[in-house]
C-alpha cells in the first residue's frame, strides 16, 4: 500500500514542479501575447475584410502557440535537469 501511495505522489510532485518552472519562465517573458479569436472577422461585412485578414490572425496564433510550446519544452528540460540532480525546488537545496 505504501508503494502505491509513493507512486501516486511522485507524478503530482513532478506536475507541480513543472507548473512552478513554467510559471517562472512565463513571468520572465516581456512580450508574451495571448491568442486572438477575433470572432468579428467572420461576422463582418465583405467591405471591411481589408481591415481584418483571417490568414494573418491564423499566422499570429500559430506563432503564439509555438512560443508557448517552446516554454513548455524548456520547462520539461529544466525539470529533467533538476530531477537528475535530485534537486528539491521547494527547499531550493539538494536532497
Amino acid at each position: 500500500m505504501n508503494l502505491k501511495k509513493n507512486e501516486f505522489e511522485k507524478p503530482l510532485t513532478r506536475r507541480s514542479r513543472l507548473h512552478e518552472i513554467l510559471i517562472a519562465l512565463i513571468k520572465q517573458q516581456k512580450d508574451l501575447e495571448l491568442m486572438d479569436d477575433n470572432v468579428q472577422v467572420f461576422e463582418s461585412p465583405i467591405n471591411n475584410s481589408a481591415k481584418y485578414d483571417p490568414s494573418k490572425i491564423v499566422e499570429r496564433n500559430q506563432r503564439i502557440i509555438k512560443k508557448y510550446q517552446s516554454l513548455v519544452r524548456s520547462a520539461i528540460a529544466l525539470d529533467a535537469l533538476l530531477e537528475s540532480e535530485d534537486y528539491d525546488i521547494s527547499d531550493r537545496r539538494n536532497a
